[in-house]
């Protein structure tokens, strides 16, 4: 659907200033995601940290022509000659009423779903089991913010019979909004768990904010087996149908009268609204799934999904991935695997994915894309807009499988195209096997099978994986940033490979959200994060007088501690003949490890630096020697005024701005009023907070698997030495990792132990190089099994704990060797 500017004026309330003629199908909020400028109406965000007027220059050059604004830009008729210049007073609420004046256009069912977790998961099940007979639109992965919705809700067109969105809070307030865009049919609780608790004063408070989605609902689903729900849900006078679910009350709507696990399904047993005992079975059998498919059982029931229809189709449910995988292949690809579902919302969020991944080698973009079901489109609409979409994100070269896109191939206008009806026939062709520097998206509905194709393209290194989520590093990185005063910049560290996760992908990841400095020890380090398309500003903490060169050459700012230093590297630039080139001045105030002495180097620092004009201080700084132990606040204390002291001076003696930081990651949250104009994250990035020893949101996990299993006697040894002595019969595990790997060989001998199937499996004897023993006694597991190191069950803080060491020390230890797979987690 699409509107003219002329309406979309009137519906925002806005007032216009330019008169181009234009319709509107496509709304925009972030300019790295620009796809059909022409029809594209951006809205220009204000943020604490970011201003969208700041992109509008960019965006008219690359055909954007229709902006919503708060301030006009001066000049707009000449700089902008065919511009249209909506002006409101909050961007963002013109966003959500155009959303909302979209959604009246719709008389048709639409479900809303809120919960502390497992929104995404009903939403795209419920996909699933309406899809086969209703054009359903829905939000694409998890657009449940304040953002997200609108343009979720945006995404419904004359096709839609049914629509499903999510709506996600972090804080009160922030629900009426969403209400009020998605304006429910039928409103559903997921369940009430801790998530962003710590904005509310009580779970009583966090549901009643949740269940402002439910006014005016027609009916409304929830679980009656929750005290807390069932007790907020009874206190407001709601006139609508209450569709309950509960494993205990007979007469609730959905009554769940038993449930059956079997080894690798469940069956569950219900009366819904006191019809006959039906059943339906689903391929899982964790309780969260269960609970989920009771859920979406009740609203497919409601929506009129017959009994018959729903066992057909809960038998069928696919897992729902909730992340874009990035991994090395063979041959110089990079895989982004999306493997999971086929769709035309999913596919666009997929290939901006792609586009936005800075790749140094130039490699050509390459679309593996199955048939795509139950679009509600004729094929050849569909795969004439899969193909813009494809063109628009860069794609050059196009590989489609199955019986359906390859009848519509002329729909496709990329040059370079490949069809064929089965998996199997594209991995024998010639084609898959000349696949040679590519950046590859793999997308495809699971019954096509395409993890014959990952399987087949990943490149093999190890069994033992560290997985690293980098969306658990953006939510670290939003948590800090929470802390902070708007103004004030942020240093994200990413030395010692990102402390073991993968610098490369760490960096884009942070480049993408838009940090200010990056810091890595060396020069090699920063030259390494040029060569892969990393524009971001870097700074060497602990630069070399040999790499000077290449530190001018990759534009990477050192960090300057030493007169002898300073001397060298002013030498260095003039001999290049650079001029103002931008150090960070370091002063040391109790550390002791590096840096100058702000009492008494300060004069002739500032003598020296005015005496030259090969380098400019950008920054000045110092370490905190204990910011996360109050017992060392006192000495902290002295540590600032030394610093304030000193910078300060340094300040006075120049004209420009010289940026001050020394809050680290503790620093941050615990001294506030010193964050000055900059500070720096490090171990917080990596989700460990520092001042107690807590995990915020995981990055990493390690994992491995069973190799083999063997019952040991007692009186028997394990490993080497004959450390490892078994008192009573035992089922030993032996596990690829050893301490090459990164697995202390202090760990072993029962010092510490892993996670097999959620259980505690210790290790047993020596850990050997390659290989470790555990024992996995009473463990249900069997060969092949996967083994949690340390990751989102088993934080890392209780191997460094068990090292009396720090988490530091552990993440950075993990080898080379060990493959790093990195993915999204939405």
């Amino acid at each position: 659907m699409t509107y003219t500017i002329e309406k979309v004026t009137t519906l925002i309330g806005a007032r216009r200033y330019g008169s181009a003629d234009a319709n509107v199908g496509f709304l925009l909020t972030d300019s790295r995601s620009l796809c059909f400028p022409e029809e594209t109406l951006f809205f220009a965000l204000k943020s604490t940290r970011n201003d969208g007027h700041n992109y509008i220059p960019e965006l008219y050059r690359r055909g954007v022509r229709n902006f919503v604004v708060t301030d006009v830009p001066a000049g707009y008729a000449v700089d902008y000659p065919d511009a249209n210049f909506l002006k409101v007073v909050n961007t963002l609420e013109a966003l959500q009423r155009l959303a909302e004046r979209h959604r009246d256009e719709f008389n048709i069912p639409i479900i809303g779903i809120t919960g502390s977790n497992g929104k995404t998961m009903v939403k795209e099940w419920l996909y699933q089991l309406l899809s086969p007979q209703l054009y359903v639109t829905r939000s694409p992965r998890s657009y449940n913010s304040q953002i997200g919705v609108p343009l979720s809700v945006w995404l419904m067109d004359d096709n839609t019979q049914v629509g499903i969105f999510e709506a996600g809070i972090s804080q009160p307030g922030e629900m009426l909004a969403l209400r009020d865009i998605i304006q429910p049919t039928i409103a559903v609780l997921t369940n009430l768990g801790d998530a962003h608790q710590e904005n509310f004063s009580s779970m009583e408070e966090k549901c009643r904010e949740k269940l402002i989605l439910f006014h005016d609902a027609q009916t409304v689903v929830y679980n009656e087996d929750d005290a807390i729900i069932n007790k907020v849900a009874g206190e407001f006078n709601y006139q609508g149908e209450r569709l309950c679910w509960s494993l205990k009350d007979s007469k609730a709507p959905m009554y769940v009268k038993k449930i059956e696990k079997e080894d690798a399904s469940s069956t569950i047993h219900y009366i819904y609204k006191g019809g006959k005992e039906n059943r339906y079975t689903i391929p899982f059998i964790d309780d969260a799934s269960i609970t989920n498919s009771i859920i979406c059982a009740a609203v497919a029931l409601h929506v009129g999904v017959s009994a018959e229809q729903l066992a057909e189709r809960m038998e069928q449910l696919e897992p729902i991935a909730m992340r874009l995988e990035v991994k090395e292949g063979r041959h110089g690809c990079t895989l982004i695997n999306d493997s999971y579902n086929s769709d035309i919302n999913s596919l666009d969020i997929a290939l901006d994915f792609m586009n936005r991944r800075p790749d140094h080698k130039g490699r050509r973009r390459t679309l593996i894309l199955s048939d795509i079901f139950q679009s509600g489109e004729e094929p050849a609409e569909l795969y004439h807009e899969v193909s813009d979409l494809a063109r628009k994100r860069g794609v050059v070269k196009f590989i489609g499988i199955g019986k359906v896109i390859s009848e519509y191939a002329d729909e496709i206008q990329i040059a370079e195209k490949f069809f064929f009806e089965s998996v199997g026939a594209f991995i024998h062709s010639e084609v898959f096997k000349s696949l040679r520097d590519e950046v590859i998206l793999l997308k495809g509905a699971r019954s096509f099978g395409f993890d014959q194709i990952t399987e087949l393209l990943v490149q093999k290194v190890h069994e033992t994986v560290l997985e690293v989520n980098l969306g658990a590093v953006v939510k670290n990185l939003n948590y800090y940033r929470s802390f902070m005063k708007p103004e004030t910049k942020l240093v994200c560290m990413i030395k010692a490979d990102a402390y073991g996760a993968g610098s490369v992908e760490v960096a884009k990841t942070l480049q993408d959200h838009r940090v200010d400095y990056l810091a890595v020890a060396v020069a090699d380090e920063g030259a390494m994060l040029r060569g892969n398309g990393i524009t971001s500003n870097i700074m060497i903490m602990n630069p070399e007088m040999s790499a000077f060169k290449t530190m001018f050459d990759y534009d990477l700012e050192p960090e300057v501690y030493s007169f002898r230093l300073l001397d060298a590297l002013v030498k260095a630039a003039e001999k290049e003949g650079i001029t103002g080139y931008p150090v960070h001045i370091k002063l040391d105030t109790g550390m002791h490890r590096l840096g100058f002495d702000p009492e008494k180097d300060m004069d002739e620092l500032i003598d020296r630096l005015k005496h030259q004009n090969a380098i400019i201080p950008r920054s000045v700084f110092s370490h905190f020697v204990g910011s996360d132990d109050n017992s060392f606040d006192d000495f902290s204390a002295h540590q600032f005024q030394l610093f304030d002291e000193g910078s300060k001076k340094l300040q006075a003696a120049f004209d420009h701005k010289i940026l001050r930081h020394i809050d680290n990651s503790a620093g941050i949250e615990h001294f506030p009023e010193r964050q000055l104009d900059m500070c720096r994250l490090g171990l917080g990035l990596y989700g460990i907070n520092s001042r107690n020893n807590q995990i915020i949101n995981n990055v990493s996990t390690l994992k491995t698997t069973i190799l083999q299993l063997r019952h040991v006697p007692a009186g028997d040894t394990v490993g080497y030495s004959r450390k490892g002595k078994i008192d009573h019969d035992s089922v030993i595990a032996a596990i690829p990792i050893g301490y090459a790997d990164g697995l202390n060989r202090h760990l072993g001998n029962r010092h510490c132990y892993c996670l097999v199937n959620g259980k505690k499996a210790e290790y047993v004897g020596n850990i050997c190089m390659d290989v470790a023993m555990i024992d996995v006694t009473g463990i249900d597991c069997k060969e092949g099994d996967s083994v949690e190191i340390f990751g989102d069950h088993l934080p890392v803080t209780v191997l460094s704990d068990a090292l009396d060491t720090i988490p530091y020390e552990v993440l950075t230890g993990i080898s080379n060797r060990v493959k790093r797979v990195y993915y999204q987690d939405d």
